[in-house]
């Protein structure tokens, strides 16, 4: 903007070509450093999506592989103890693997490749509900999808995080994603029907300060909603 006292001499031809010029300028290093943040958010969304197919194709592949060959050593052990001992080892590798998939759901952005955020979140849905046995129902109003477009990597992110959560402690048999408006605020609801925490105690780590950072990295806030026994619910409220 260019302002001159009220009453003072006129921009001539002159001035304003310069003042355009340096307009000019400005708009092209705006749109030069947009490209350049672009750019390198792609190529980590590149490099998180490489990782999480090297987890997935080699390291799970592996450790499934030598579960199985555990359990083969189990069933043949001619000593109980023996067996015993090589089924909890068993079960740890399970557990590890069920932690690097929750790890790769965290890493893989590209499923917002070619898909509006409202397709990103039902196919998250059905990525975690198949991989887990959990029913996960997915409601998005197609309009606040449409206005938080410029985020979908960030609510996807967030949709993750509370999905792994969900997965990784309540024990639930279902869960829902809900993504609504609410005046001029869009709301991003995660729920289950578990065993439930209490927000306040121990239980309430790293993930869930995580996922504050990030609702308030965007401006929003995040409400817990939980008891023991009661199930819980993630409600991330964002302007739109």
């Amino acid at each position: 903007m260019v302002a001159n006292l009220k009453g003072g001499r006129q921009f001539n031809r002159e001035t304003i070509r310069l003042v355009e010029t340096f307009a000019d300028q400005a708009s092209v290093a705006i749109e030069y450093a947009r490209a350049q943040t672009d750019l390198r958010r792609l190529e980590l969304m590149e490099e998180r999506e490489r990782i999480a197919k090297e987890l997935h194709d080699g390291i799970i592949q592996s450790l499934f592989a030598v579960g199985m060959n555990l359990q083969s050593t189990a069933v043949t052990s001619s000593s109980p103890e023996t067996a015993a001992r090589v089924e909890r080892a068993v079960v740890e590798l399970d557990r590890v693997i069920r932690d690097l998939r929750n790890y790769i759901f965290g890493l893989r952005p590209g499923i917002l490749a070619d898909r509006q955020l409202n397709q990103a979140l039902e196919a998250i849905g059905e990525e975690v509900g198949s991989t887990f046995q959990i029913p996960i129902d997915v409601q998005v109003d197609a309009g606040v999808s449409a206005a938080l477009s410029s985020r979908s990597h960030e609510i996807v992110q967030l949709t993750r995080e509370a999905l792994s959560n969900v997965t990784r402690h309540s024990h639930t048999k279902r869960a829902a994603v809900r993504l609504t408006r609410r005046g001029a605020n869009a709301i991003l609801t995660i729920g289950d029907e578990g065993i439930g925490f209490n927000p306040r105690g121990s239980s309430s780590g790293n993930g869930l300060r995580n996922m504050r950072e990030r609702a308030a990295a965007m401006g929003g806030t995040l409400r817990i909603t939980s008891a023991t026994g009661k199930g819980a619910k993630l409600r991330f409220t964002f302007p739109t």
